[in-house]
């Protein structure tokens, strides 16, 4: 099986026209990222980068013998097809061949970042029910604390440099050596249950959305468009985590099924010099860089000066984005196309632009994907708007491999996300007569801040495990480099605030969530607006910051 995604078709129309999911009926991952192409050749699949200089190469063949080894590592630990394997590692080699040796198996990866804190890893594992969980060396320790309250986890396998490992855990070489560089894949479909990926809702705790084997293939259309359709050829980067489907689906495994080699490098916080001096080393034409990075980017002065890159084409998403973004690729970067995209964990990749087919509209995230049939509808009777019309971003349900198969665990919430043969997006747009996709705002209060989606009220859960708040309200306020921030309007219970209150909580919600989700902003108030039954009107908070500007 050497089966690709191709756009056939010599305009957007034709593509269209013509395209048809036609996914053979034994597909598989791992079959499809490795090991369809050339197993004798020496094609790179990953350059890997280290901040400390060093430099390693992957063939597909050898991510292949290495993701057979730990596969036949797993299933000795017990994993069988079906189970959940958690993954907390950045952009390290360990990250996709674990995901790869639990899809040889049949069993479910979970993606985690490595910016979580302990309550934000603790759900996920004990609400998925992993079984066992691969996390690196820097992360490991608040791993095993969140273990604590996870009973069905009982393996802890620990990527370490030094292949030396912690008391509670397994070092991931010591676990895959000497095991067989061989292994049978599984037999499965696209419709197998491959990956569960954890959303930030509005209101209640993030929920799992199950996908199949075929969700990465579902993204190669676009992938196609928003570069250009040159994606046989050309060096793939991308600094967002290997933990987010805007890493994972916009660039790392659609670039394998394609047979293209990736740059993985463990950054962390985002630094421009270094995003410019890796794309100038390893030749990289083709990046998927969120907006706050591309505005970071925007800082350096003369970067074609500077650097002597090979950039092609850049895709983004997250949030629309201005027009001075693509006027500066345009004029720094001698031509570079900026290409905005769209999806949601949910379903990802559902609209984009291709500049070869039709002009990017600044403002709007472009045109409905081949194989995406994208509509604004009625969220109440699943009938289309008409053209300029608001509604609700739905895509239909058909064979199409991108659409979640279920929030795990919840059918009353996946029921909700259905109308008709329409999966619903939660987000509010238009569409124009000439089929431009127009984002005006979610439906709910989903937070969108350096392109990660943040659900307040899970924020507001951990400030209020602080003894010395009373009541909270959080919402995003508008901030040029990020989009959003988040802002908490906070009750203390002595009637008063303090900054020393500020930074606890500040430290509270980094160390129980995400790096990324603790309020950059807090304002203390002596009351918050709330409903007759005792909720936080987020409504009234934001009308309240938009009369203070």
């Amino acid at each position: 099986m050497a089966w690709t995604v191709s756009l056939d078709g010599g305009t957007y129309e034709e593509a269209r026209a013509s395209f048809a999911w036609d996914l053979p009926d034994d597909y598989n991952l791992a079959h499809d990222l490795l090991r369809k192409h050339d197993q004798s050749s020496d094609r790179i699949a990953l350059y890997q980068a280290y901040p400390d200089g060093r430099r390693e190469t992957y063939t597909f063949e050898e991510l292949d013998r290495y993701s057979s080894q730990l596969a036949n590592a797993l299933e000795k630990r017990g994993i069988e097809r079906g189970d959940r394997v958690g993954v907390v590692v950045p952009q390290k080699p360990s990250n996709p061949i674990t995901h790869l040796a639990c899809w040889k198996i049949g069993a479910v990866s979970l993606p985690l970042s490595v910016l979580f804190g302990d309550e934000s890893l603790r759900h996920r594992l004990d609400d998925s029910g992993a079984k066992a969980v691969v996390a690196d060396t820097t992360v490991v320790e608040t791993v095993v604390s969140a273990a604590t309250n996870c009973p069905a986890l009982e393996t802890i396998v620990e990527v370490t440099d030094d292949d030396l490992a912690s008391e509670a855990t397994t070092s991931f070489s010591a676990l895959v050596e000497g095991e067989s560089e061989e292994y049978e894949i599984a037999e499965t479909t696209a419709e197998t249950p491959a990956i569960i990926m954890y959303t930030s809702g509005s209101t209640g705790p993030p929920k799992g959305a199950l996908h199949g084997h075929g969700v990465w293939v579902g993204h190669c259309p676009a992938f196609s468009m928003y570069f250009e359709r040159r994606v046989h050829e050309g060096v793939y980067w991308t600094p967002a985590d290997w933990a987010w489907i805007g890493a994972l689906g916009d660039l790392l495994f659609p670039a394998w099924h394609y047979g293209r080699p990736v740059v993985g490098y463990p950054m962390g916080k985002f630094d421009p010099e270094t995003a410019f001096s890796l794309m100038e080393e390893f030749e990289v034409t083709n990046a998927f860089v969120p907006p706050t990075a591309i505005r970071m980017l925007m800082g350096i002065e003369d970067p074609r000066v500077k650097y002597d890159l090979s950039l092609r084409a850049v895709c983004s998403g997250g949030e629309p984005l201005t027009p001075e973004i693509l006027d500066w690729a345009d004029e720094e970067l001698s031509g570079v196309v900026v290409n905005e995209l769209y999806g949601q964990t949910e379903a990802n990749l559902l609209v984009t632009n291709c500049q070869e087919w039709f002009s990017a509209h600044p403002g709007s995230m472009g045109k409905a994907v081949p194989g995406h049939d994208v509509a604004v509808i009625d969220p109440e009777t699943g009938e289309e708007r008409p053209a300029g019309e608001t509604g609700e971003i739905a895509v239909r349900h058909g064979d199409d491999p991108v659409i979640f198969q279920e929030y795990w665990n919840q059918p009353e919430k996946t029921a909700n996300a259905t109308i008709g043969e329409w999966h619903l997006t939660g987000d509010l747009g238009t569409v124009d007569e000439s089929g431009y996709v127009w984002f005006k705002s979610r439906d709910d209060d989903l937070i969108l801040t350096s392109g990660y989606r943040v659900g307040p009220g899970e924020v507001e859960r951990t400030v209020l495990e602080h003894a010395g708040v009373e009541q909270v309200g959080v919402i995003g306020i508008a901030d040029e480099t990020r989009g959003e921030i988040i802002k908490a309007f906070v009750q203390p219970i002595s009637g008063s605030g303090s900054s020393e209150l500020k930074e606890e909580i500040r430290d509270l919600v980094r160390d129980q969530l995400a790096k990324y989700e603790y309020p950059r902003e807090i304002e203390f108030v002596e009351q918050l607006p709330q409903t007759t039954t005792g909720k936080i009107q987020r409504r009234k908070l934001r009308e309240h910051e938009q009369g203070s500007e």
